[in-house]
């Protein structure tokens, strides 16, 4: 088994989209997707991917993670990240994960649903504090999430 790291191309798009819906839907079931599953796909072939900060984890030819992040004024944004249910527990998510810190300038933020306890814990363990709780009425889904900082030495 060999676990690659590379940028995305539209040619990942499908298995993209396929990662997050199933994601969400067997590991984030708590908070409801609003959107269609061809409109997600349709977001990650024009938006996402395009947008040329999604990172695809890779085994043997399997797209089984995916990274994106963003960079704002003040901070650096984790967006998305996601595995295949089958690859959760295997660090591939801890590697994904270091290579946004290795990559983006700190504080590092994400948001994740309340919950999400496995993510909560994920993220706790690896060194992000819970920095603010919302009520769901700045996301789409309407769940009550937590905004997560990570800086290094803390």
């Amino acid at each position: 088994m060999i676990l690659d790291f590379r940028a995305a191309t539209l040619d990942d798009a499908d298995p993209v989209a396929d990662v997050y819906l199933r994601s969400r839907k067997e590991l984030v079931a708590c908070a409801p997707l609003v959107h269609s599953d061809e409109a997600v796909r349709e977001w990650v072939r024009r938006q996402l991917i395009p947008a040329g900060q999604t990172t695809v984890a890779v085994i043997d030819g399997l797209v089984v993670g995916l990274l994106a992040v963003s960079k704002g004024t003040d901070c650096s944004w984790i967006d998305q990240l996601y595995l295949l249910p089958a690859w959760v527990g295997r660090g591939i998510g801890t590697r994904l994960l270091e290579l946004a810190r290795r990559e983006l300038l700190p504080p590092i933020r994400l948001y994740t649903f309340q919950c999400n306890q496995p993510a909560r814990y994920f993220y706790e363990r690896r060194g992000f504090r819970a920095i603010a709780f919302g009520d769901g009425s700045g996301n789409e889904e309407q769940c009550a999430d937590i905004l997560y900082e990570w800086q290094p030495g803390r």
